[in-house]
């Protein structure tokens, strides 16, 4: 077995350093010049279109909310990621494997843009909602079912199967090292209640669909990761006079010249950015499956919200992690996990402070089960929509979720990383040639974020677009040659005729709204 992790390990460091790594940075420096560093230049707007209201479905149910859409897949990203992988990354890759995180997530902000922009404009609805993904774009967009149906299979293996997997190691790992410390005996048996329990919760949540879901991350996610953030904060403030030089290993260690001469930046760049992958999962192609779910006015707002969904993980919540562990003693030997974060908080903080985050620990990596659980469904019913095959397919991700609970993982974390590797450059591949269309959609919001309007889509916009469903011609647009009242400005060029009368509608109620008098009757329009 250790023969095989070694070869496994081996040829995952060949194929992220000399390929995966450099395809990743090449695409998101191009994605950040092509759209004006969209990731920090709209990052105000970003805020702004998270509190968006859903629609109503055709079975009078409220849609998926952005912020709905946000939190599923915040369940997936916020989780074992955050407190186990960045816990490895500073264990294998050293303080400096922090700063490359924070760095690739300011980069790949502009992938998680496109990628769920496109996902957006791509979508389909079905009974219970709107369903996309990169399966769905590369089918739809690039029209090559082949590699849609290729990373079908690789994200369901990936997230539903293997790192659900993960998940559920991890909260065992964490619940056993909680009842040794109370003086129990952590041991098989307690292993198999924890994996019944665990499987048992997510059959009640996994069986009642994506609202379901939604719901349970919507409360779940901020609630856990923000009493994760207040135990942090408390770290540091506890260790304010430790900060400085913290803050300086993490930039020594990423550039110092004596990790340069022995290899130490290779291995933090590295660790870093696949660490920071499997956290914020930028550009891998699973954060547009839940970004499509969401109803908007505009394909560029879930585009925005999910970018902003890469800087929660990594800026925050990442990042507290790796205080805690540097704030307290990183050097703790043995298998890197869930325990050195937990023993560097029972070193600032003491032993309450490891039941601690095992509760939020257990919590985060449900909703991260849940969210995985997601991305699997949605691209098995672009495979197969059969009932059959689905209810299969739930009670494979439970056999998963209980097995990953008594089973020892040595080798899953290594086989995480191919599948993970091997999912990004499918997606890249195919967001190198379909980013254009994802720039177009910046450029037409860009536009009327500048008239003041509240920015909305139809695909009379683009005609020239293909095989989109969702986005048809708004009923009772307004012609083309729509005439400009006397007196009104003229508008942007950039916008269409429907753009420019509501420009004008909203510019009217503002006159109205400033006037001292009540409102003058208008006269009637002219054709």
């Amino acid at each position: 077995m250790n023969v095989l992790n070694d070869a496994i390990v081996a040829v995952n460091d060949v194929f992220w350093s000399y390929f995966l790594i450099p395809l990743l940075i090449i695409l998101a420096v191009y994605f950040t010049l092509r759209s004006g560093i969209v990731q920090l230049r709209l990052l105000p707007e970003m805020f702004r279109v998270i509190r968006s209201a859903p629609g109503i479905a055709p079975d009078g149910q409220r849609e998926i909310s952005s912020f709905q859409a946000f939190a599923v897949s915040a369940a997936s990203r916020v989780g074992t990621g955050n407190i186990v992988g960045v816990a490895t990354a500073i264990v294998l890759g050293g303080p400096g494997a922090v700063f490359w995180m924070w760095a690739m997530a300011a980069l790949v902000g502009s992938a998680a843009f496109v990628e769920s922009t496109l996902a957006q404009l791509y979508k389909v609805r079905t009974s219970t909602g709107f369903r996309g993904g990169p399966a769905y774009y590369m089918k739809y967009g690039l029209e090559s079912r082949w590699m849609g149906v290729l990373f079908a299979v690789v994200i369901t293996v990936t997230f539903s199967l293997v790192f659900n997997t993960v998940q559920a190691n991890s909260i065992t790992s964490a619940v056993s090292a909680s009842v040794g410390a109370l003086g129990g005996s952590p041991g098989l048996l307690l292993s198999t209640v924890i994996g019944l329990a665990l499987a048992g919760l997510t059959a009640l949540v996994i069986f009642g669909g994506i609202r379901r879901i939604a719901h349970v991350a919507q409360g779940l996610v901020p609630l856990m990761a923000i009493l994760y953030i207040l135990i942090g904060l408390y770290v540091v403030v506890v260790n304010i006079g430790e900060l400085p030089r913290v803050v300086g290993d993490i930039f020594a260690s990423a550039f110092g010249v004596r990790e340069f001469v022995a290899g130490g930046v290779g291995t933090a760049i590295v660790q870093g950015m696949r660490r920071g992958m499997f956290s914020n999962e930028a550009g891998l192609g699973s954060a547009p499956n839940a970004g499509a779910t969401a109803s908007v006015s505009h394909p560029a707002k879930q585009g925005l919200v999910q970018t902003l969904g890469v800087y929660f993980d990594t800026w925050l919540v990442c990042s507290v992690t790796a205080f805690i562990v540097l704030l307290g003693d990183p050097d703790f030997g043995g298998e890197p996990g869930v325990q050195v974060t937990q023993n560097a908080l029972e070193a600032n903080l003491g032993e309450w402070a490891i039941h601690a985050l095992t509760v939020i620990l257990f919590l985060l990596a449900f909703t991260s089960v849940l969210g995985n659980y997601y991305y699997g469904e949605t691209n098995l019913l672009f495979l197969d929509s059969t009932p059959r095959h689905m209810t299969y397919f739930r009670y494979a991700v439970l056999a998963a979720v209980f097995l990953g609970s008594v089973a020892p993982l040595t080798l899953v974390w290594s086989l995480a990383d191919v599948f993970m590797g091997v999912m990004a450059t499918v997606n890249l591949l195919a967001l190198a040639p379909l980013s254009a269309t994802a720039f177009r959609l910046l450029a037409d919001y860009s536009r009327q974020l500048r008239n003041g309007l509240d920015p909305q889509f139809t695909l009379s916009k683009m005609p020239q677009l293909r095989n989109v469903e969702c986005w048809g011609p708004a009923s009772g647009a307004l012609p083309e040659d729509v005439q400009r009242s006397e007196g009104e400005a003229p508008s942007d060029p950039g916008l269409d005729a429907a753009d420019r009368e509501r420009a004008a509608e909203e510019e009217t109620g503002r006159e109205r709204s400033d006037g001292d008098e009540g409102p003058e009757e208008e006269g009637p329009r002219e054709p």
